[in-house]
């Protein structure tokens, strides 16, 4: 391991061994990349010069458990850019929870590292900027698409010191790193919901931000290193698996058969049929006539809803690792065994894997940090789920599984995107015994826009700049699709219904 102490955006102290080697006068950037060819090997600390005592020597190789993770530390609360970037950035890595660990792109000049092997592959390709907190989230932006795993991580900081000032925030770099990461639009935007939202006018800010190129990063430019995580998150490699279903016999009996044939067989599946006719039987006869080679846990309920279903399913979960799947997928027999190998390899404790229609070509073809979380095509290990459910007020709405997934990430649990193996996601048509669901705001005169359970998980995850930014956006993208053609009538139908929107959103957020 090497240390790179720095004050000031230049190198003061390189440490290897005990022993100090030479540095260049030129940037921190600089001297990473020269340090990352001469030790090809090691892993490359950063470290302000003022936090040398604070450096949490004994977490580091529980931090930096395989190749491809970059970790850092920012002690100000204050983000790095501007927290306008949000106008622009509707991720969940814009919204950093400083006392977990949490995967974020924006990464810290005061405290972190990577390996030298990702420095040397990223060498040509990014650019070595003088200010070393823009070229660590520029280069965290970049190779978070080409499968860096980048994250805030306090262990990296022992005895905390007390935080220091920040800086004004500069609203040059901020239309600098959207015009350099974003499409040109977005720059358009950010000058605009600057305007409407905060009544300022940064026009030499966006007028200079022409002036920088877009950088772009091949995204199999990492592919040559190799992930084997030391951390051991497998031990009794045991899996339940939790099916809700409704009006899908044929379907689910296909899942229960592939099920049947895997090379690892899991122990116990848990099916939740969902019947909302009180007055009748389960349907799914098969699971008592024909032999399984599992425990089929099965619970018919008369309550219809996917969230319900699956928060009675997780309190049946006995295994060590959970499968949450669709009543409608398909799976090949070496499925549960190459998810574990995959797990064992990248130590992740929750994944969702690429689950694709049969004529639909694989998006993306790498492991990296997902945006998003999949509640028919995860692996999650049993431990991580305790508190953890599937929140009611999204029930017959949308966005219960982006929520369940910043429930994981808000404990300090990063979710990875797996594309292989995949599950073929047959999209049935919508089965048997159900009702269309009566939603509290049907009967509003003003309907609200957006939908309250995408409202809810804006107000429960997402900054007040997010909210904005995505008020904005949907403002234009909804104005092509509505009757109202007069401007200044569509603006006041809209704010309307934003309004309503927030209004349910707020009912159904006491009511989760």
């Amino acid at each position: 391991m090497i240390i790179v102490y720095h004050q000031n955006n230049k190198v003061v102290e390189v440490g290897f061994e005990g022993k100090n080697i030479p540095f260049s006068p030129k940037s921190v950037a600089f001297n990473l990349f020269e340090i990352a060819e001469i030790f090809p090997e090691q892993l490359i600390i950063w470290c302000r010069l003022d936090l040398k005592s604070n450096l949490n020597i004994a977490k580091v190789e529980e931090i930096f458990h395989h190749k491809k993770i970059a970790a850092s530390y920012r002690l100000s609360a204050v983000p790095f850019l501007s927290k306008t970037i949000g106008y622009v950035d509707e991720s969940l890595f814009l919204n950093v929870k400083k006392d977990i660990i949490y995967p974020t792109w924006q990464m810290s000049g005061d405290i972190g590292g990577m390996y030298a092997e990702v420095l040397n592959a990223l060498k040509k390709h990014v650019k070595k900027d003088s200010n070393f907190d823009y070229f660590l989230h520029s280069l965290a932006k970049l190779a978070m698409t080409g499968a860096l795993l980048c994250y805030s991580e306090p262990l990296l900081l022992q005895d905390t010191p007390k935080i220091r000032k920040s800086n004004a925030k500069n609203n040059f770099l901020t239309f600098r790193f959207v015009k350099q990461h974003y499409k040109t639009r977005w720059v358009f935007l950010l000058f605009l919901n600057l305007l409407i939202y905060e009544k300022k006018f940064p026009f030499l800010p966006f007028l200079l931000s022409f002036g920088f190129r877009k950088r772009k990063l091949n995204a199999n430019s990492l592919d040559a290193i190799k992930v084997q995580s030391s951390r051991k998150v497998i031990d009794k490699n045991t899996i339940d698996v939790i099916i809700p279903t409704i009006g899908r016999k044929n379907y689910l009996y296909d899942v229960l058969k592939d099920l049947s044939k895997q090379t690892h067989l899991p122990e116990n599946v848990i099916v939740i049929e969902q019947n909302p006719n009180l007055n009748t039987t389960s349907e799914l006869d098969y699971i008592s006539y024909e032999s399984w080679p599992f425990t089929i846990k099965h619970t018919l309920t008369h309550q219809a809803g996917a969230c319900n279903a699956r928060n009675l399913a997780l309190a049946e979960v006995t295994s060590e690792w959970v499968f949450l799947a669709d009543d409608d997928i398909r799976i090949d027999k070496d499925f549960n065994f190459k998810i574990l190998e995959t797990i064992n390899r990248t130590g992740s404790e929750a994944v969702s894997i690429s689950c694709i229609q049969k004529e639909e070509r694989p998006r993306f073809k790498t492991i990296f940090q997902w945006g998003n979380f999949g509640s028919g095509c995860s692996f999650l290990k049993r431990e991580i789920l305790k508190e953890c459910k599937f929140n009611m007020g999204y029930e017959f709405g949308y966005g219960e599984d982006n929520d369940f997934g910043m429930q994981l990430r808000n404990q300090g649990i990063d979710v990875l995107y797996i594309p292989d193996p995949k599950i073929v996601h047959l999209k049935a048509s919508m089965g048997g015994f159900r009702t269309k669901p009566v939603l509290q705001w049907q009967n509003e005169t003003i309907q609200p826009k957006p939908s309250p359970t995408v409202m809810l998980y804006q107000l429960l995850h997402q900054t007040q700049e997010q909210r904005l930014g995505y008020k904005t956006t949907l403002f234009f993208k909804f104005y092509s699709k509505q009757t109202i053609k007069n401007p200044l009538k569509y603006f006041i139908s809209f704010r309307k219904q934003w309004n309503k929107s927030v209004f349910w959103a707020t009912k159904l957020k006491k009511q989760s």
